[in-house]
């Protein structure tokens, strides 16, 4: 009887991950069989309230200029030497 009973002690860390195994096992498992979802039939695409005008918000048309200015500053780097000045002062 000299048998050595050893209980192994287990950490936070591993006690965690085995509950959140536990969880996301017993989880998907009950989504998975109480799913009573049915599809639904696709709606016609419909048509915009409103025609684009192609002006856009006062925030889309200051996104516009911006982008714009940024693209031409682009280029001129891009095609100008290192040593030249800009041809226009930043702001």
């Amino acid at each position: 009887m000299s048998e050595k009973i050893g209980l192994e002690a287990i950490s936070r860390r591993k006690a965690l991950s085995i509950l959140g195994l536990i969880g996301a096992l017993g989880l998907s498992g009950s989504v998975l069989t109480e799913s009573e979802a049915e599809a639904q039939e696709a709606a016609p695409a419909a048509a915009p309230a409103t025609p684009s005008t192609g002006g856009g918000t006062a925030g889309m048309k200051r996104r516009r200029t911006r982008r714009s200015t940024r693209h031409q500053r682009r280029e001129h780097r891009r095609n100008n030497p290192a040593g030249t000045a800009p041809a226009e002062a930043p702001k």
